[in-house]
């Protein structure tokens, strides 16, 4: 394949083999998930690639439901923006309602062998917000021996190469989201420079191989995480890795037959956010637009003991906690606790049992507080659909 467009011509035949020879990959309907997958793929890696010039930076949103990487959170809407450690940056906004805004400085990318590393993480209560909930910060290069006691400045380390936003809901009927800007300080007021034909090449040529690369990457990932726990278990609360200081996470990979369900009891931990959600062996999101395929303490209903009780499996239940499995033998599971101000113990970690689907009335403790009819249900997810379009995710 020849001409500027051969490069990225050659990596989706390439891709579309890597979605049809992955290990988890048994039916039809797994290579129709990855090749769905593969779509999103392609979308946020052309966005991010068409983002990427560092001369003139904007956050924007390459992680969603049609975007999907890195057992992306249901809740959080993610922003990114491409750095130059020796160039200086102004970041403002609006802070919302929403249960967590953080920010992180990464450097590198992730790979299937190797993990971007975290050069700063902090989320807004490090920040002045005034009464209209307006706040700014810089980043740049280092200034002044005391830069890094600065709450208004950032300072970008050799290699710092891109910023990620998080803003995470709890509860998607009554948060509203914030707003963020980002600017490089000596560009603005300037242009970029016009396309060539062998910047074109250049480009054609790089998406291609972040295209493979990424496919790769979050591949590798349940082995990297999961690779020697056992089957339906999830591991003690603990910082989630990469350098999110204020959020531990919980997580396995459930393996369940079509008889089975998984119970799994957790207290509500009192935390600005805590949210449980299930994904899929690309380690991306389940459909949660369409389908309840994640839960937070503010949309699960809480039994009397204060415990959220959760139900797994393939057939509906009728229980206003189910989570959808989609025909999915196999898949990831996970909490995570956000903003939070010390560790989550293992007595406010999650506890479960695997029971045959017909014992559930005498397995899930406050069974008949929480059972829905198929009516119910529609409404439920009618309301879903619609908590979701007003959030304004794309």
């Amino acid at each position: 394949m020849s001409g500027a467009t051969g490069p990225l011509a050659a990596a989706l035949v390439e891709a579309e083999e890597i979605i049809r020879q992955a290990p988890h990959v048994r039916s039809e309907a797994d290579v129709a998930e990855g090749l769905e997958y593969l779509l999103g793929t392609l979308r946020g890696v052309i966005e991010g690639g068409q983002h990427r010039g560092r001369t003139h930076p904007q956050l924007f949103e390459a992680t969603g439901p049609y975007t999907k990487m890195g057992l992306d959170n249901p809740d959080t809407l993610y922003f990114y923006a491409n750095l130059a450690d020796d160039a200086e940056y102004v970041i403002e906004g609006v802070r919302g309602t929403t249960a967590d805004l953080s920010f992180q400085v990464l450097a590198g990318n992730y790979s299937a062998d190797d993990r971007a590393a975290s050069h700063a993480a902090f989320d807004d209560r490090a920040l002045e917000i005034d009464d209209d909930g307006r706040y700014s910060f810089r980043l740049g290069p280092p200034r002044h021996d005391d830069d890094e006691g600065d709450a208004g400045y950032v300072v970008l380390h050799p290699g710092g190469s891109m910023i990620a936003v998080r803003e995470v809901f709890s509860d998607w009927d009554t948060e509203v989201a914030g707003s963020a800007t980002l600017r490089r300080v000596d560009s603005a007021g300037t242009a970029p420079q016009p396309p060539t034909v062998a910047g074109q090449e250049k480009f054609y040529a790089k998406l291609a191989e972040v295209l493979i690369g990424r496919l790769r990457t979050w591949l590798a990932f349940p082995d990297w995480f999961f690779g020697d726990q056992e089957r339906n278990t999830l591991y003690e609360p603990r910082q989630t890795p990469g350098g999110l200081t204020t959020q531990f996470s919980s997580a396995g990979i459930f393996e369940l037959e079509p008889d089975q369900a998984m119970v799994i009891s957790v207290p509500v931990a009192g935390v600005p956010y805590q949210g449980f959600q299930l994904g899929s062996m690309w380690y991306a999101s389940l459909d949660y637009v369409h389908h309840q395929t994640s839960l937070t303490a503010d949309q699960a209903h809480v039994h009397s003991d204060g415990m959220i009780h959760l139900v797994l499996s393939e057939r509906d239940p009728g229980l206003a906690n189910w989570l959808e499995l989609l025909g999915h033998r196999e898949g990831i599971m996970q909490f995570r606790w956000q903003r939070v101000d010390g560790p989550i113990t293992p007595e406010s970690g999650p506890s479960w049992k695997i029971v045959p689907f017909g014992s559930l009335a005498d397995e899930v403790p406050g069974y008949a507080g929480q059972q829905v009819g198929p009516e119910q249900w529609r409404d439920r997810i009618a309301a879903r659909q619609q908590a979701f379009a007003r959030r304004g995710l794309s």
